[in-house]
């Protein structure tokens, strides 16, 4: 039976997970506590609107799309407090809360950072700097798209990818879902987005809405921050996809509630 093997929220957009054995999934179809924080450059004075709702696309901000390195920071966020832990390796980034001044200091050894390593030149471009810290730390606000969703793969397909990649280390951390699954064959989840399939998972009952067309993110290496596997040729290439894909995005049909490793995933 195929069943919740792994569940993930990531408190600020671009940088490390935090692994949980439960999460809230809310009503809108977004993860509680995922995203609330983002690094914006400077130009992103306002969100975007798509069918009417606020959105802040990836690009007008710090993201692995651009800035793989950012895969190489280590995230430890204490929601209640709101207090941010950057570290790399030993190194403490930054450690501070989210008061106007503190969120100025974050930003600031941010932006030191990101100059000093490998796509320095990139923050270096007109109306990137300087960077802001912005969300209240507590709404999920800051998804790929306007209306969230929560994000699902099996781990199956990622093997399956790993195969295709020996040269390179390919785990589920490269494809930063929200809920990993065991027991589907891979690519079973792409029939379920095929066929909008109905999925129960713990409290919640979901609609598979979607796939996930992927992007240049996935070929950082979650450990080193360096690109070192060109997996979306990989995809297209040595496993047959039309477009890069891998994983499914699911909305709550009803109220949300709550997902635990180890529940059933059940096909309704």
């Amino acid at each position: 039976m195929a069943a919740v093997a792994a569940l993930h929220r990531y408190p600020v957009k671009g940088l490390t997970p935090e692994p949980l054995e439960a999460l809230v999934v809310q009503a809108d179809g977004r993860v509680a506590g995922d995203r609330t924080l983002a690094f914006r450059f400077a130009d992103a004075t306002r969100p975007e609107v798509v069918d009417g709702l606020d959105h802040w696309p990836k690009t007008r901000g710090l993201a692995l799309l651009d800035f793989p390195s950012l895969a190489r920071l280590k995230l430890a966020y204490d929601h209640e407090n709101r207090r941010l832990r950057i570290t790399d390796g030993d190194r403490v980034v930054a450690d501070a809360g989210l008061g106007a001044g503190e969120r100025r200091r974050i930003a600031d050894a941010v932006t030191d950072w990101v100059l000093a390593g490998p796509e320095g030149r990139l923050l270096r471009r007109p109306g990137r700097l300087p960077l802001e810290l912005v969300g209240d730390g507590v709404a999920a606000r800051f998804q790929d798209r306007p209306r969230g969703f929560v994000s699902l793969h099996g781990r199956a397909s990622v093997e399956a990818v790993a195969r295709a990649v020996p040269s390179a280390p390919v785990d589920d951390r490269r494809f930063r879902s929200n809920v990993v699954i065991d027991g589907v064959p891979a690519w079973g989840e792409l029939v379920w987005a095929a066929e909008g399939a109905q999925l129960a998972i713990g409290e919640v009952r979901f609609t598979v809405t979607g796939t996930i067309a992927r992007c240049l993110a996935i070929s950082a290496n979650p450990d080193t921050g360096q690109r070192d596997a060109p997996l979306l040729r990989v995809l297209t290439g040595e496993l047959g996809q039309e477009r890069p894909t891998l994983g499914v995005l699911l909305l709550p049909t009803g109220r949300g509630g709550t997902i635990r490793v180890g529940d059933p995933v059940v096909v309704c």
